[in-house]
């Protein structure tokens, strides 16, 4: 699943000429709205219709990555209802929080950025990158 989650990206990646998870979500039709919720982010599929809720105190980096992982979810995980929690998602053993992760990773930490970095160890390659360091080890290199 983790290289079909890979190829998945690379093709969106291509074809809307972004790696921003939001101008994908807008690309894809999946809203997505900022407020005080009690979570990071949730995913919800409501009437057929992709929602993604953000916590409005997020800042940049930690926007991108809760937002490329709950559009994980839109992607993969059309019709179930996912939440972002901090500190616990990343150590979720749960399928589809895996898979929203693999997600994540693969659209925000290109392979060029390893490949262009030999020798940095994964929580430097996550720094340059700006981001949660837990978020490489998602990140599959073929």
């Amino acid at each position: 699943m983790n290289r079909d989650i890979k190829r998945l990206v690379a093709y969106y990646v291509k074809k809307f000429g972004t790696r921003d998870p939001f101008r994908i979500a807008d690309n894809l039709n999946v809203l997505y709205q900022f407020g005080d919720i009690g979570c990071e982010g949730c995913y919800m599929y409501l009437k057929r219709h992709r929602y993604i809720f953000l916590n409005a105190n997020l800042d940049g980096p930690e926007k991108e990555m809760v937002m490329a992982h709950e559009l994980g979810h839109a992607v993969l995980h059309r019709r179930e209802n996912c939440y972002f929690i901090r500190n616990k998602t990343f150590l979720s053993t749960v399928r589809i929080e895996r898979e929203a992760n693999t997600f994540a990773a693969e659209l925000l930490i290109p392979d060029s950025l390893i490949l262009e970095n030999p020798g940095y160890t994964k929580s430097q390659l996550a720094r340059l990158a700006g981001y949660n360091e837990m978020i490489m080890e998602f990140k599959k290199i073929d």
